[in-house]
């Protein structure tokens, strides 16, 4: 099966639209009967359209008639497209499959699958609901945002979780023939989405990546990436991870490509809102600094059996690595923003970001400069 490319993933916005409109009653009726396979009573009841990734569409449901009632979320690729790379939800339930019972990295239990025929009736797969919120410290506002020391140890428990998976092989997880990224490859697919956007949207990206490009790193042994590490695809209770979720881009590549993801997210040079209120500033107040975060990943790592060199390694080239962080998010950003500012009443957060793309791109240079 075909690794995943972010860039599909951006392209894909335009045709969600078309294909948004998948009959609920119908679905509905299609997943109780797929859960009756293995549970000869159980039934489905009600869908509720979730936020979350643009590949696939999410809702939340309750599965009855198979033990305890409980909370189950559905994902189903969009109808009318073939259920490639970024859209292939199955590849998705593999995934969780294989990490599902890792000591200190929980994903949520797949309960169900089914491969429907493509492309008329997508393919789909049933997962519990697990408990929790999330909340990205750096970006996010929330009528109640958690307490400083509980974002800060829940960016700590990201760190230890991390580590423990990029202390697996990737052959030990099962995964099946998957391609590797590598440094270079990962840069040059998000020069490929810049590749899409308006001249006049995030001026000066190539100058970032004529620099990006000089200086690319040699690669380490590859590890499963989730693609979009971050503490807003964690459910948290309290500060305990219940669930690592939205695996809609994982692959196989160069750890220090989620490692920097999470550290760029420590200090955020991207904005969705013009002014955070209080509340949201002071919950990410007590994070820890990148250097700090850098020892609790290693002595994770080093309790999880890696060898000294191997646990400090990630250290090598990092900025690099979070230089590219800084360019992939100007360039997802700018894609969107390509689309959105054809609407008559844009989305304001998306407004907003648009207006610090410099900025990103100036902090990738920033990041370059103190390699």
């Amino acid at each position: 099966m075909a690794g995943t490319d972010d860039t599909d993933g951006m392209d894909d916005m335009d045709d969600m639209d078309d294909t948004d409109a998948l009959d609920p009653r119908h679905l509905l009726d299609r997943v109780t009967a797929v859960a009756r396979r293995r549970w000869p009573g159980a039934e489905l009841l009600g869908l509720r359209r979730l936020e979350g990734g643009v590949s696939s569409l999410t809702h939340a449901s309750t599965l009855v008639g198979a033990g305890p009632e409980r909370g189950v979320v559905l994902k189903v690729a969009p109808a009318g497209l073939a259920p490639v790379r970024n859209r292939d939800v199955l590849r998705q339930a593999r995934v969780l499959h294989a990490l599902h019972g890792t000591a200190g990295f929980p994903v949520p239990e797949v309960l169900l699958e089914d491969g429907g025929a493509p492309p008329e009736v997508p393919p789909l797969f049933v997962m519990e609901l697990s408990p929790g919120d999330s909340y990205e410290p750096g970006l996010d506002v929330a009528p109640a945002p958690p307490a400083a020391a509980t974002v800060a140890e829940r960016y700590r428990t990201a760190v230890r979780a991390l580590a423990r998976l990029q202390s697996i092989e990737p052959e030990r997880l099962s995964l099946g023939p998957e391609p590797v990224t590598g440094p270079g490859e990962e840069l040059e697919r998000w020069r490929r989405l810049f590749g899409t956007v308006d001249d006049d949207i995030a001026p000066g990206h190539e100058e970032l990546y004529a620099r990006l490009a000089a200086q690319v790193p040699e690669g380490v042994a590859p590890r499963l990436l989730h693609g979009d590490f971050r503490l807003a695809n964690m459910l948290f209770e309290g500060d305990r991870l219940s669930a690592v979720i939205d695996w809609e881009i994982w692959s196989l590549g160069d750890p220090r490509t989620d490692l920097a993801w999470l550290l760029m997210h420590l200090r955020p040079a991207h904005v969705f809102h013009a002014a955070r209120p209080a509340a949201d500033r002071a919950a990410a107040s007590l994070l820890p600094t990148a250097e700090e975060a850098l020892e609790v990943y290693e002595r994770e790592r080093l309790a999880a059996g890696a060898r000294q060199q191997d646990a400090a390694g990630v250290r090598r080239d990092l900025a690099w690595f979070l230089a590219v962080c800084h360019y992939k998010t100007a360039s997802t950003i700018a894609v969107i923003w390509k689309r959105e500012r054809r609407q008559a009443d844009p989305d304001p957060k998306l407004v907003t970001a648009s207006r610090h793309l410099t900025d990103v791109l100036r902090a990738g240079h920033v990041a370059l400069d103190a390699r």
